[in-house]
């Protein structure tokens, strides 16, 4: 158990700034998420609290010790590094149970076999014990490296996407493994993924991270309906937010947006028109999600607009559906058996209750048209 912090952590590589001056603070048995594109800093920020990269500034502190010249074995953290780390020479048991044998953590052989046997068959993998990493799929070899995390009880487990080798149908299943484990794990977790089903699904808070900085942190449903700016929006969800840019006109006194070269003025409701009206800008960006549009092949009243049908992607369950309106694209998520030729048209029509609204100089979160609803908790 510990409580993590990084005050004004700055990581440099050469002339590459990998941390740019990043402050974070993870409580005592929280699930943390580090979640950004490749390349954002999410693998340095773990190795940094793990002590295998030391910062060019700023203090790593655990349960307020600060632990910049401790070194990596005396951290007492478990992690599991995205390459797998295995020793090569020694046998999946081995492996597994090679963090009770360290000099500083070591336990009795009855004790490591428990254990080990324990996570295998977590794990799925008990059957490949006497294996050498070699003989290995890369998907055993990332289950391997997690139960090698995962045998005894550290202050700190750092997994840098322990799922990201897997099959689908597995990564699925280990999921749900490691949301029922994080009642029992009683430890401080952060958790790197670029995945943001996986980011949602797990973590108490996320931290979103991009070019070594961060953009937001916060619990899933405030990432995802209160978003920083347009960056994170667009990170969350799939198909990727619909933002493009609209004219805010006041009509009477009452704020309405101008969109998509529509004739039709479509209403904001007062709270959201306070706050736009405190922007002073009669433009910003409007995001809208691709669940919360509808569609239909005729126009059913004044609220729908015309488009055609640019491409249609079915994906299982569902279909993603792109279409073309007046030269913006619109992302939307429709039924997995819909029927539609490209080029065709077709009406769509905008929930306004959960459009995002933006700066769309510096791409910064306004305001949420919904503002009452979220207040209450209603997504």
């Amino acid at each position: 158990m510990a409580h993590i912090e990084l005050c004004n952590i700055t990581k440099r590589f050469k002339k590459i700034t990998a941390l740019d001056n990043i402050s974070l603070d993870v409580k005592d048995k929280e699930f943390f998420v580090l979640f950004g594109p490749a390349g954002a800093g999410k693998t340095t920020i773990l190795k940094t609290i793990a002590g295998v990269e030391f910062p060019d500034g700023g203090h790593v502190k655990m349960d307020g010790r600060i632990m910049n010249l401790i070194e990596p074995a005396k951290r007492n953290v478990s992690m599991v590094f995205e390459n797998y780390a295995l020793y090569p020479h020694i046998s999946v048991y081995d492996n597994i149970a090679s963090p009770m044998r360290s000099p500083l953590y070591k336990k009795d052989e009855e004790h490591i076999k428990k254990e080990v046997y324990r996570v295998a068959s977590m794990m799925k993998i008990d059957h490949l014990m006497e294996r050498l990493p070699s003989q290995l799929s890369n998907g055993q070899r990332q289950r391997v490296a997690l139960g090698r995390c995962i045998v005894r009880e550290p202050n700190v487990f750092l997994m840098d996407e322990p799922l990201a080798h897997l099959d689908a149908k597995l990564r699925h299943f280990m999921r749900a493994e490691l949301k029922e484990m994080q009642c029992s794990f009683d430890t401080t977790t952060i958790y790197v993924t670029h995945d943001y089903l996986e980011a949602m699904s797990l973590g108490d808070r996320i931290g979103i991270i991009n070019e070594g900085r961060i953009e937001q942190i916060g619990t899933s449903d405030e990432v995802y309906y209160t978003p920083a700016n347009e960056f994170v929006a667009k990170l969350m969800g799939e198909p990727e937010v619909n933002i493009f840019k609209v004219n805010l006109i006041n009509q009477n006194n009452r704020l309405k947006v101008k969109m998509l070269g529509q004739e039709k003025l479509f209403d904001i409701q007062e709270d959201a028109a306070k706050v736009l009206l405190k922007h002073h800008s009669n433009e910003v960006d409007l995001g809208i999600r691709g669940i919360d549009i509808d569609l239909s092949f005729s126009k059913k009243d004044d609220e729908y607009m015309h488009g055609t049908v640019y491409s249609l992607e079915p994906i299982g369950n569902k279909s993603v559906l792109i279409v073309d309106v007046n030269g913006q694209l619109i992302r939307l998520i429709a039924p997995n058996d819909l029927k539609a030729d490209l080029d065709s048209d077709i009406f769509i029509k905008f929930n306004m209750n959960n459009a995002l609204f933006f700066n769309c100089k510096d791409k910064t979160f306004l305001v949420r048209h919904r503002q009452e609803e979220l207040a209450k908790g209603v997504a």
